[in-house]
């Protein structure tokens, strides 16, 4: 059994920059974000159920999902948030189970927004926060998804909040200094995942 580290942090904590050092070193990371991604292209049932639900207005003409839109409108609702919610996060798991189990490094990465408050937890042995002040959060998400303060807020809100994340963490990585910095944490982190993969 591959051993299997859950990162996680809030929206602009700079989950990617550090799961992009990790896959650099050669290790598997299965990206919930890519698996949710998966589960609403063409031709899944998941994208047709979500027509039905939201309307066609919710699809491009080119037949795929208009993200951005339907975040907008199950951040509006909560109801709304809860449906798509239940249709999703099941089979986002099959696909995240599928590429764990098709991991080829000592240990393998979990990566999700949503892995303590979805259940994805119960599928890692260790959990990796990556951490930022709130307030860093905030504007880097603003700078680079050009989305207003308050869809931001609303998305943080989601999201646990940063002491009950730290709470379930076994590791932290500190993500407000420079990128050596972050380059030093990674490689510690990673010699003490092999030496934990190997016992």
């Amino acid at each position: 059994m591959t051993l299997i580290i859950g990162l996680t942090g809030g929206i602009g904590s700079g989950k990617t920059a550090v799961s992009d050092r990790f896959a650099a070193k050669g290790i598997t990371v299965v990206d919930a974000d890519l698996a949710s991604r998966a589960v609403v292209e063409p031709g899944r049932p998941a994208l047709q159920a979500i027509e039905e639900h939201f309307g066609s207005e919710v699809i491009t003409p080119e037949g795929s999902l208009d993200r951005a839109l339907l975040r907008q409108k199950v951040f509006a609702d909560e109801n709304e948030r809860k449906w798509l919610e239940q249709l999703t996060h099941p089979l986002i798991r099959e696909e995240i189970i599928s590429g764990l189990e098709n991991a080829t490094s000592p240990y393998a990465l979990l990566v999700s927004p949503l892995l303590v408050e979805s259940g994805q937890s119960q599928l890692t042995q260790r959990i990796l926060v990556v951490d930022v002040p709130e307030a860093v959060q905030l504007e880097r998400t603003m700078a680079r998804d050009d989305n207003p303060e308050a869809q931001v807020k609303a998305i943080m809100a989601a999201q646990a909040n940063r002491e009950t994340r730290l709470g379930y963490a076994d590791d932290v990585v500190e993500n407000n200094g420079s990128l050596e910095d972050l380059d030093r944490q990674v490689e510690q982190l990673h010699q003490r995942y092999l030496t934990l993969a190997e016992g």
